[in-house]
């Protein structure tokens, strides 16, 4: 591999996901195929080494010290996945390690305290980047593992992994292997174990992964000779360092960038006045493409869009709107209207807004109000149980509500005939919020834009309505999904509750929203609209820069695999 060319394509290529763990598993499969380093015509060739281990082997079975294994399969050459250099061979992991099984201990056969016992590994939980971590203590001598020997996942969801054991002895589960090479390189066996963990993993058979003794001993791998092993080792370490200095370099990067990125969006919502605001806006946009060039910044930049708005700084105020003072006593008579004439449920009065207790300053002419007061109703859905039968009327449940928005389906269904569903059809620009379930999921919120009496809703989702005309239900959803929210509104109910997350009507009608004038909602929320179309295109470019360094990243390697091919192996080089 040509280190100074991999740095000068760093910047292109570091922009493809998991691009460092390409490089390494790049690294590896080099290593394995004997394209990493130059072959010696000096060595001595792998089937006179694979001879001395047979019968290494053949000693320590006849002395007893190793259980004598099953005799592998023969070795077909039309079966081999790529051919060798000169000097190597294949064979099967059977005929050249010692292959010990982990065993289950009973309750009674470990401990949790840390003396007492031998370490007791029980699979990958166990395994961490500085060595073995241990829980457990064995009372009893079963399945024990040595220093220096690898210790391979054999069941579970961890299946495949890997660790070297770093303690002089140790217990080991029967979800864990013991490897030892015999006679070759312990180092190198390390190496080949990616290529088993994939193969095996694949040929896992069943609902919770295993791999038998049988997969392991009869694994088919390449080995070179012992020498060249140790080169390889030598350049393999070499590579991987590299690796650790450009994955460096790219958290260094990303943090400096992400640093960068999330001052300028601090100094974009803590604007003093409009003119702080310009300059630091014109900053942020001077270096856009720096600041966005990875999907969470663009997540951010919509937070921040959000909040700018309902802040009331993303728009110039305009005198001739009418105030929210006005609106507010608007929508206060209009409902005491529809109350007269019986088409709206009286409600007990909320208590007035403490002042001392708002969230934040707000422009000239807005209110602070409350959901229950700028709102015509909430109420909870249908609790009738809902089924996937083909008459009756659509519920729309949690999981429908994303984005802030409301997606319709027809999966769920409640009998048309119930009592009470009338009052409970969805409205076009009816807003559904989450009040039950996690403490994630709980107040996310969703417009409904389809047709009028056609879909219904669960018990578990509050719909709030509005006298449409007198509020932009649109604004009202952008504010609840804007950061102060969460922070201000919800989060505090949430710290009240145990167990289950909830947030009930009372509180919802309760929360406080920065209302502005009505003409200003609707330039709020087409501004919005527009500036997350730009938002869109910004993670669309991100994904297609992603993309792009990818397929770089892709023909960099193929390139470098190929040039091995033709100009002789173990010298690689990279091309662009």
């Amino acid at each position: 591999m040509n280190p100074e060319l991999l740095v000068a394509h760093f910047n292109r290529i570091s922009d493809a996901p998991d691009a460092i763990s390409h490089l390494r598993r790049f690294v590896l499969d080099l290593a394995v195929r004997g394209k990493l380093v130059e072959q010696d015509s000096k060595d001595e060739h792998a089937s006179l080494l694979l001879r001395t281990i047979q019968a290494t082997k053949a000693r320590l079975v006849k002395n007893g010290n190793i259980r004598k294994q099953a005799a592998q399969r023969d070795i077909n050459a039309r079966s081999c996945p790529f051919p060798l250099p000169p000097g190597w061979i294949w064979t099967s992991l059977g005929d050249v390690i010692h292959l010990l099984s982990g065993q289950h201990l009973q309750p009674g056969e470990y401990s949790g305290h840390k003396d007492g016992g031998l370490p007791y590994i029980t699979g990958p939980a166990d395994f961490s980047k500085n060595g073995l971590v241990i829980t457990r203590q064995a009372l009893v001598k079963k399945a024990i593992a040595k220093k220096g020997q690898i210790l391979l996942t054999v069941k579970g969801a961890g299946v495949g992994k890997t660790a070297i054991c770093d303690l002089p002895e140790v217990a080991i589960s029967r979800q864990l292997m013991a490897m030892t090479a015999i006679g070759w390189s312990q180092r190198f066996l390390l190496l080949t174990t990616h290529q088993l963990a994939t193969a095996l993993i694949e040929s896992a058979r069943s609902l919770i992964p295993g791999i038998s003794r049988e997969d392991v001993d009869q694994f088919m791998f390449s080995l070179p000779p012992l020498a060249e092993q140790d080169r390889i080792v030598a350049k393999v370490d070499e590579l991987m360092a590299l690796c650790d200095g450009l994955e460096a370099a790219q958290r260094e990067r990303d943090n400096r960038r992400d640093r960068l990125s999330a001052a300028s969006l601090h100094r974009l919502n803590n604007a003093v006045n409009a003119e702080a605001l310009r300059s630091h806006a014109s900053f942020y946009l001077q270096h856009l493409p720096r600041l966005t060039a990875r999907t969470l910044s663009s997540q951010q930049l919509r937070e921040t869009i959000r909040s700018l708005a309902v802040r009331g700084l993303l728009l110039h105020q305009d005198s001739v709107d009418e105030p929210s003072s006005e609106l507010l006593k608007r929508i206060e008579n209009e409902k005491a209207t529809l109350i007269k004439q019986g088409l709206l449920r009286k409600e007990k009065p909320l208590s007035p807004i403490d002042e001392d207790r708002v969230p934040f300053v707000i422009p000239k002419g807005w209110r602070w109000a409350k959901i229950g007061v700028c709102s015509l109703l909430t109420e909870y859905g249908t609790s009738v149980r809902s089924d996937a039968s083909a008459d009756g009327v659509p519920v729309l449940a949690m999981g429908d509500i994303q984005d802030g928005r409301v997606i319709l389906h027809e999966r769920k269904k409640v009998p048309s005939e119930i009592d009470d569903l009338p009052q409970l059809f969805l409205k076009r620009f009816d807003l559904l919020y989450n009040r039950t379930n996690s403490a994630e999921l709980v107040g996310k919120t969703g417009i409904f834009l389809g047709d009028d009496d056609m879909y219904t809703f669960a018990s578990y989702l509050i719909r709030i309505r509005f006298l449409n005309n007198l509020i932009s239900p649109l604004y009202v959803n952008l504010a609840m999904n804007a950061p102060y929210f969460r922070v201000t509104q919800i989060v505090p109910e949430l710290q009240q509750q145990c167990g289950q997350a909830n947030v009930n009507g009372t509180k919802l009608r309760n929360m406080l929203i920065p209302l502005p004038p009505l003409r200003e909602q609707h330039r709020i929320v087409a501004k919005v609209d527009e500036l997350m179309a730009i938002c869109n295109s910004l993670e669309s470019q991100i994904e297609d820069v992603q993309a792009k360094a990818s397929s770089l990243l892709e023909s960099v390697l193929f390139n470098s695999l190929n040039h091995t091919e033709s100009v002789g192996r173990g010298q690689l080089a990279i091309h662009a």
